[in-house]
């Protein structure tokens, strides 16, 4: 499927819209943003094998961790494009897995691990 950059970050916008107010503030200076794929290195870093996908990452230390330390990177979430594409079928459904993406990554800001994703049917 092909929608445009614009269209696509677009997408993107309407799913951190559905976060609510009171979380918002939590989330200032957190960029969210998009590539077109995740580097080889990367995937090999995080372990995930060469037949599976990764939509989105959150990198950074989350609030539950503390405030930052001296050489900590500050936190970001960052969307690929390329993956969300290549597995939706159509608008519809790139529109719901953006937005399952946004709020998974978001959740790991919020110190919400994989397993609890899982259970919370997020993972």
């Amino acid at each position: 499927m092909h929608v445009s950059d614009r269209a696509f970050r677009r997408l993107v916008d309407e799913a951190l819209a559905l976060v609510p107010a009171e979380f918002r503030p939590y989330l200032a200076g957190v960029p969210v943003v998009i590539e077109d794929w995740a580097p080889d290195a990367l995937l090999d870093e995080l372990g995930i094998p060469e037949d599976d996908t990764l939509y989105g990452l959150y990198s950074g230390r989350s609030l539950t961790e503390g405030p930052p330390e001296p050489g900590d990177l500050p936190p970001r979430i960052t969307i690929y494009r390329g993956p969300l594409l290549e597995d939706c079928e159509d608008e519809a459904d790139l529109r719901d897995e953006i937005a399952t993406t946004v709020i998974h990554e978001l959740a790991h800001h919020f110190g919400i691990d994989e397993d609890r994703l899982e259970e919370l049917g997020w993972g």
